[in-house]
């Protein structure tokens, strides 16, 4: 037997294998493309979004009622910080103003928790096997850090501005007043008001609990 003749029957008898891992390998990429998250397609209607994203309405008031942030205050926080995004980081620094260089902050997911503040989270929380690119872990850091702000601060959980310029600035940076000569923090937080106000109307109209 040739050793051609060889070849073919081997190949012949390695066909059945050769097409289930083909298939496995397919229907593997279905899968994950399947789970990979998706920004809602109307960002600026939270009942649209939550009509979309199932499961998503469940886990603002599962953190609303753990930590009294309002529903609409919270997702206008995600809508601020990743724009729902799952994986949104922030851009990198150009190096000679051309080549990409380091990323402005480690700031990462939904809620752009930096790796410090995810740290105290953690420890703070005790909870473990979280993600800050899986929503329900980004609601739940959300409503923990606000409560944080609220407790220590003294800030109204109902208050989504002054709540976003202690999440911008940090506990630190807020009692120092670091926003107070920066209007682009202050129009970030006038934003994340407007947003939260907008939610919260949007709310009523659709029958859904802030």
């Amino acid at each position: 037997m040739t050793e051609s003749i060889k070849r073919a029957r081997f190949n012949r008898c390695l066909w059945p294998y050769r097409s289930l891992s083909a298939f496995i390998l397919a229907g593997l990429i279905v899968v994950l493309t399947g789970c990979a998250a998706s920004p809602p397609r109307q960002p600026n209607n939270v009942c649209a979004i939550f009509s979309e994203k199932s499961g998503w309405y469940k886990a603002a008031r599962k953190a609303k009622k753990k930590w009294g942030v309002p529903v609409n205050v919270s997702m206008a926080f995600v809508h601020r910080e990743s724009s729902y995004v799952a994986d949104a980081k922030p851009p990198r620094k150009k190096l000679l103003g051309v080549v990409p260089w380091r990323r402005l902050s480690s700031a990462y997911g939904y809620a752009q928790a930096t790796d410090e503040a995810w740290e105290d989270y953690l420890a703070d929380t005790n909870r473990w096997f979280v993600d800050r690119d899986d929503f329900a872990d980004a609601m739940d850091f959300i409503g923990w850090y606000n409560h944080r702000s609220s407790k220590q601060l003294g800030i109204a959980k109902t208050d989504a501005y002054r709540l976003y310029l202690a999440y911008y600035s940090g506990p630190t940076g807020y009692r120092k007043g670091v926003w107070k000569n920066s209007a682009t923090i202050q129009g970030y937080a006038r934003k994340v008001q407007s947003q939260s106000s907008l939610y919260a109307a949007q709310l009523k109209r659709c029958g859904r609990k802030a």
